[in-house]
This record gives structure tokens, C-alpha cells and sequence, in this order.
């Protein structure tokens, strides 16, 4: 987990992003790719003839992320991380995905609050679906990424053990890690069999199981055992039951919009 691709836009979420890929990088002895992205609007006319309005804004989004970028840079080159920087124009989902083939983690947000940050809920879970690496999809008031205590939410799933594998090389820098699984008789790999692979790799995860609870869905359980562990971050897998069901309230899809941790995530 060498290669740590951050998305950079000047949105609310930026400074959160750059924190947290500047851990990593520190961390895992890694490298940073910033791949910024200009974003131009949809074409749009206006009584003054078409595609008047769009230069205005394509132009002030130009002065703008040029800005955006030379107050990155300065704080860059005064750190202790190797980086490169990609210039790119395409919408953020685009952007990403074209850039992350040799990434091995992606560095977004889970969701903005502000208006009109861009729908990072969405762009999350769009990436997270179609990159071949792994996301981190990081609160906007993370100030920075504690790793020792990895919370891992077992459901079984392909998906969930795709999040497993990629997240080794960060599980072997926590001090304590824990497996958390809602008993559920659909799961095809038991939690001991994650335990035993993770230690492996000399990772000796603890196991904590609980039942299904009336009244509370899988995301509040996952939520609670964070919260009472005092967990830095969470590896899980996302939409492993289907998007059909995924979309109409699923695990991922809430703790994206109102997780409080950090998230390691992988389809």
C-alpha cells in the first residue's frame, strides 16, 4: 500500500483528504499522487447566446483550482512525503477512476455538508464500485488518522474480504485489531476463518459477535461496537448484498452519509 492517490478540489472536504493521505503516506512509507481536478459545467446558454454562461464559469473554475493549487503545493514541498501532482479536467468520478490503475488506495470523503460541495456520498460510492483499489473515505472534520485500533465489520461477503486483503499492510500498524460480525446464518465465511488468515500475517485479531437486535439495522450495530471499542478507523466491504438492495438503505450507502470514522472500503 505504497501508491496513495488523494483527490484534490477545492471543496470543504479537502483539508480533511490531505491530512489523512499525508498519515498514510508518513505511515506506510508511501507516495501521494494528487490528481486535481477542474471541473467545468454542463453546457448551458443563455438569452445571449449559447455557451456564454458556461465560459464564464469554465473561467472563474480555472482561477479558482489554480489558486487552490499553488496552497496545496506550498504546503507540499514543506512536508516529509514524496508526491506528484496529475492536472486534470473531467468530472471527479471520471478523474479518479482514469488515474487510479496502479493506486493502491484512494483517498475521498464519505459526505460534504455544504452547499454546493459536489455529492461525495455519491462520487464514493461510484468509485468504490469501479476502481480496482480500495477507497479510505474520510470524515470532513477528520484532523487526522489514528491506526491503532482497526475495527474490521466481518459480514462474510466477497466484498468484505476484498476490504480484508487490501487493508494488511495498514492492520500490521495497529496495536489492537477487532473483528465485529452480526450473526446471520447467510454468511458463507465464519469470522474465525478471517481471524485465522489475518494472523497469517501475524495480525491476532480479536472476535466480538452479536445477534440481530429489534429495531436497530446492521450499520447502528457496526456504529455501536466502533463507538464503545474506541475504534481509529473501519475496514469493511461495500455493497456486497447488491446495489438493487444497497440503494434503498443499505450498510454502505448509510455509513458513507453518517459514519463518524474513517472508512476502508472495497468492492
Amino acid at each position: 500500500m505504497k501508491n496513495i492517490l488523494l483527490l484534490v478540489h477545492d471543496d470543504a472536504g479537502q483539508e480533511s483528504r490531505l491530512q489523512v493521505a499525508l498519515d498514510l503516506g508518513r505511515a506506510l512509507a508511501g507516495h501521494i499522487s494528487c490528481v486535481d481536478v477542474t471541473v467545468l459545467p454542463a453546457m448551458m446558454a443563455d438569452m445571449y447566446g449559447a455557451g456564454t454562461t458556461q465560459a464564464v464559469i469554465a473561467a472563474d473554475e480555472r482561477v479558482n483550482e489554480a489558486a487552490h493549487k499553488k496552497a496545496i503545493v506550498d504546503r507540499l514541498e514543506r512536508e516529509d512525503v514524496p508526491w506528484d501532482w496529475i492536472d486534470i479536467t473531467s468530472n471527479l468520478v471520471s478523474a479518479v477512476l482514469n488515474t487510479a490503475t496502479l493506486s493502491d488506495l484512494i483517498v475521498l470523503n464519505g459526505k460534504l455538508s455544504g452547499f454546493p460541495d459536489p455529492d461525495m456520498h455519491g462520487i464514493a460510492s461510484k468509485v468504490v464500485t469501479h476502481a480496482n483499489a480500495p477507497i479510505i473515505a474520510v470524515p470532513e472534520e477528520q484532523k487526522r488518522l489514528a491506526m491503532d485500533r482497526a475495527l474490521i465489520a466481518w459480514d462474510g461477503s466477497a466484498s468484505c474480504a476484498a476490504a480484508l486483503r487490501a487493508a494488511v499492510p495498514l492492520l500490521g500498524l495497529a496495536t489492537d485489531v477487532r473483528l465485529f460480525s452480526v450473526e446471520d446464518k447467510s454468511i458463507e465465511v465464519e469470522v474465525s476463518e478471517a481471524a485465522q488468515y489475518l494472523s497469517r500475517y501475524n495480525i491476532h485479531a480479536s472476535i466480538e459477535t452479536t445477534g440481530q437486535k429489534r429495531g436497530k439495522d446492521i450499520a447502528e450495530l457496526i456504529t455501536e461496537a466502533a463507538t464503545a471499542w474506541q475504534a481509529d478507523y473501519l475496514v469493511m466491504g461495500a455493497y456486497g448484498h447488491g446495489r438493487l438492495r444497497e440503494a434503498f438503505g443499505g450498510v454502505t450507502k448509510t455509513m458513507l452519509a453518517e459514519n463518524k470514522l474513517a472508512l476502508v472500503l472495497a468492492h
